[in-house]
């Protein structure tokens, strides 16, 4: 169970890893979009500081999930984004459910298995 554990943790730290370099440095070709995605993708670009916030979280996010001493420091960064992620794959793109459910409960998996380290911040 625990090399089943780094395993998916490791594909997970890379998958958002590799996100928020692509938002830094738009490597990876964009899907085609709706008319109302565009509009939402137009806000993203107004807000100019957004999606690179976005991707430098998701890279200390990611790096933080890879080492085990750090990884519920990491579910805890992430942990925002992933749910950002499920809300638009929901209302924009169902399809994408498929991919980002299963790194959703990866994330809700090592929040719960770290569960005790986060226990002080809420009892102080």
């Amino acid at each position: 169970m625990k090399i089943l554990k780094t395993v998916l943790c490791i594909l997970f730290a890379l998958m958002f890893i590799n996100a928020g370099l692509n938002k830094l440095f738009n490597y990876m070709p964009m899907p085609k979009m709706t008319a109302e995605q565009m509009k939402l993708m137009e806000a993203f670009v107004r807000i100019s500081w957004l999606v690179p916030f976005i991707g430098i979280v998701e890279i200390i996010g990611g790096l933080l999930f890879i080492l085990p001493k750090y990884r519920a420091l990491g579910a805890i960064v992430i942990f925002p984004v992933m749910v950002g992620i499920i809300i638009h794959n929901a209302i924009y793109e169902p399809a994408g459910l498929a991919i980002a459910l299963p790194f959703f409960l990866i994330n809700l998996w090592i929040i719960g298995d770290n569960w005790g380290k986060y226990k002080p911040m809420i009892n102080a």
